[in-house]
């Protein structure tokens, strides 16, 4: 995946297309993916929930979520 620098805020009219895959399919966290956002459709558990990680460059972590009311 190419790496883009912006100096300011980032602007998509389409969304943002995430990679999207099983937590056993992630690549091991590592610096050169720090930063990285992926989505995944089994939340660790094999449960079919949707969740986004990010990789803190040693392990990926799950972004805390809720439902839109």
């Amino acid at each position: 995946m190419a790496t883009t620098t912006f100096s300011g805020p980032v602007v998509s009219d389409n969304g943002f297309n995430l990679p999207v895959s099983l937590t056993s399919e992630l690549p091991a966290a590592s610096t050169a993916n720090t930063g990285q956002v992926r989505a995944i459709t089994d939340n660790g558990a094999g449960n079919n929930e949707f969740a986004l990680v990010v990789s803190n460059g040693t392990v990926w972590l799950a972004i805390v979520t809720e439902a839109l009311s």
